[in-house]
């Protein structure tokens, strides 16, 4: 989105009140780390979205580790980020992150996991544009 500017650079016509300034888009300014941090928001409202028991500690341990691995796979699948990057977003290492990307590989054979899992993508996917997150290839 453009950004005003109310001060005319060196060389331009004074009388013109601001110049529209381009800007790139914010998936580039952002670091690996928020990118990171919104997805795993993302994912953790969609799982609290669809559980409806109250859950008891080992069950909110286990929530969050399925959460951080589906947002590590996420990442890594969607948005196409390394995992060297992921991991250190996420404060692990990358042999944590293709952990994570096996364990949600090999859980999206349940027809359910794997909708969640493609909703969740297709979401990320909608947000940050794909193709213009950090220039990760």
């Amino acid at each position: 989105m453009p950004q005003e500017s109310h001060r005319p650079p060196e060389g331009r016509d004074p009388d013109v009140p601001f110049e529209i300034v381009w800007q790139p888009p914010l998936t580039r300014r952002m670091s690996d780390r928020s990118i990171c941090r919104i997805v795993r928001q993302m994912v953790s409202e969609l799982l609290l979205l669809l559980g409806d028991r109250v859950m008891v500690r080992r069950d909110r341990r286990r929530l969050a580790c399925h959460v951080r691995q589906i947002s590590m796979y996420v990442c890594h699948v969607a948005l196409r980020m390394p995992q060297q990057d992921i991991g250190v977003a996420f404060g692990r290492d990358r042999t944590t992150v293709s952990h994570a990307c096996h364990v949600v590989e090999d859980r999206r054979d349940d027809r359910i996991y794997d909708e969640f899992v493609s909703a969740v993508e297709r979401i990320v996917v909608a947000v940050f544009a794909s193709g213009e997150v950090s220039g990760h290839d």
